[in-house]
């Protein structure tokens, strides 16, 4: 990755294997290094991957366009193997993200494409064998791109007939991908992008609960393909499925404004380096909070917090977030 200007070069980065003449001292710091690289790697991944997203499954308009664009802050530990001598690992993701989505007509039902393209900025620092170090990163990550169909109680309409139809239980489905198109560099200990596809079906249920209350709940299970690429370029790293479910209940205070709490659980996706089993098997629970509003008659603001709750493996951080969201519809046609 691209270093910042006027930065020093850290030794650490550009190390390769230990060669075969080099002392046991020398293999264990290169082995304990490479165990670390395995947490630092994953950090990236496992902010992508624990989303808390209210209300994903909502009734809109068909033939409609939406630009979405963000800026998220995330900062903490990573939990990493306590046998290995590795202390006081800390980092903060700086993400911005532009997105746009485009809801359809899908054979009567109510379906929506989006992509977001997202960059990052990340500080790590921490201890390895007793050293302190640090470094920062610089650069895209990985596209992600979803397709959803609301398969029933959402039927394709305008913008006027959702206003008039009642309330109903919305049934969902949709298959999330995260692309490899973030910046990787198979010799270096950290990276913004995964070399890697991943890609997370999932279905969800969104409740009505009289005029005000929407509850939504989620099931998805992610599914990785390997990296033939990891440190130190020539290693293969691989990662189980990983259940993830999410559960919000949110409250609409007025047209256009509600909150919500969040939580989320993840589960599995213990990782594999040529062979050898990473003990960073997930179970973790996340909790937040979501505030949206609108802002003039086509745009809104969505504020969001949310931080690990039950740690095991890699998700002890927080995250808080700013959203904003504009979008175009078709004219109603008159007499409609």
């Amino acid at each position: 990755m691209t270093r910042s200007p006027g930065s020093r070069p850290d030794p650490r980065e550009n190390a390769g294997p230990p060669g075969g003449r080099a002392s046991s001292g020398r293999i264990a710091h290169g082995r304990c290094q490479a165990a670390a690289v395995v947490c630092l790697l994953l950090f990236a991944g496992s902010l992508s991957a624990q989303d808390l997203d209210p209300r994903a499954y909502a009734h809109v308009p068909i033939n409609g366009t939406f630009l979405i664009t963000g800026f998220s802050v995330s900062h903490g530990g990573i939990v990493t193997d306590p046998s290995l001598p590795i202390a006081d690992i800390n980092a903060t993701v700086e993400a911005p993200s532009i997105g746009l989505a485009r809801s359809f007509n899908f054979f009567g039902k109510t379906g929506q494409v989006f992509g977001a393209m997202p960059y990052a900025w990340a500080q790590v620092s921490g201890k390895v064998l007793e050293e302190a170090a640090s470094t920062s990163r610089a650069g895209l990550s990985d596209m992600r791109f979803r397709l959803s169909v609301l398969v029933r109680g959402a039927p394709a309409a305008s913008i006027v007939q959702i206003a008039k139809a009642p309330r109903r239980t919305v049934l969902g489905t949709s298959l999330m991908i995260s692309a490899p198109t973030g910046q990787f560099f198979p010799d270096r200990l950290i990276n913004v992008g995964t070399n890697r596809w991943a890609f997370k079906p999932e279905f969800a249920v969104s409740h009505p609960v009289g005029e005000r209350w929407l509850i939504d709940t989620y099931a998805g299970l992610w599914l990785f393909t390997g990296n033939h690429s990891f440190y130190p370029g020539t290693s293969v790293h691989t990662q189980e499925p990983m259940g993830s479910f999410q559960a919000h209940i949110s409250y609409n205070i007025k047209r256009g404004m509600w909150a919500a709490f969040d939580a989320t659980y993840y589960v599995g996706g213990r990782s594999t380096t040529d062979g050898v089993v990473n003990n960073d098997r997930q179970s973790n629970t996340r909790v937040g909070a979501t505030f949206a509003f609108p802002v003039g008659r086509r745009q809104s603001i969505k504020l969001a917090a949310s931080r690990g709750a039950i740690v095991r493996a890699g998700a002890g951080f927080s995250t808080f977030s700013i959203g904003w969201q504009t979008g175009w519809l078709p004219r109603p046609k008159p007499g409609v």
